[in-house]
């Protein structure tokens, strides 16, 4: 376990905190925060950083295990990753399988629409902003990516990642709806998969009963959040 006593606070965001080990390793903390509506709702729930961290963990090593390259190196219980650093893009990237949410608002779909081939969009990571979605001109206008072919590679990552996701989490009876990813380049400029896959950054359903197993829980006031976290985490684990 290492010591975070002497260690440089690098960033803190709404729910993670992260320190320098090294000139290449950071240590994330994952806290107990919610926030939505860009931190305009915010509480605390015990034991969600933890179970975040854990779920995070056990799908980042799923994306390892079918190729995918991403920032983490270690779990270390209850709250922590080890990872590489990396320099984080200005990007989320959200990849749609089912209208819901802020889709459903700016274009005329139908709640729980399947969406075939799945949407993706970029958005600029602004608070400030309100991560507006940004075409691939705007993107390179803004500098947010580097060329086409850096938004190209992000994409085809991003489906892969969407298809190892559904691929995995469907026989466990979780849909997965839609997520947010965030990508990196490493010391040796390596494009990495980073941040974290969690009930945070996805939208998952109950397969059966279509019950919410996500942060829109919080959103919505639907309660019971740190309940149905610690769900997702049994069926990720579980052997089938």
């Amino acid at each position: 376990m290492i010591n975070m006593k002497h260690m440089k606070l690098l960033y803190t965001g709404k729910a993670k905190s992260v320190y320098e080990i090294d000139s290449d390793t950071v240590l994330m903390e994952f806290r107990d925060d919610l926030t939505a509506g860009d931190g305009a709702k915010k509480d605390t729930k015990s034991k969600k950083g933890a179970l975040n961290a854990e779920i995070s963990a056990k799908l980042l090593e799923l994306m390892e295990d079918n190729g995918i390259p991403t920032h983490f190196i270690e779990y270390q219980k209850p709250n922590r990753h080890v990872a590489k650093k990396v320099e984080i893009l200005p990007l989320e990237v959200i990849c749609r399988n089912i209208a819901t949410g802020s889709l459903l608002r700016r274009y005329p779909f139908k709640a729980g629409q399947k969406l075939s081939p799945p949407i993706i969009e970029m958005g600029y990571k602004s608070d400030e902003y309100h991560d507006p979605m940004l075409n691939d001109d705007i993107a390179l206008a803004l500098g947010a990516a580097s060329s086409r072919e850096e938004l190209d590679e992000i994409r085809q990552i991003t489906l892969k990642v969407n298809r190892v996701l559904k691929d995995f989490l469907l026989p466990r009876g979780i849909i997965l709806v839609d997520f947010k990813l965030e990508f990196g380049y490493d010391s040796s400029g390596k494009l990495l998969l980073a941040d974290e896959i969690s009930p945070d950054t996805c939208r998952f359903w109950d397969a059966g009963t279509g019950e919410i197993m996500d942060k829109d829980r919080f959103r919505q006031d639907l309660g019971s959040v740190v309940e149905y976290y610690e769900e997702v985490k049994r069926r990720i684990l579980s052997q089938i």
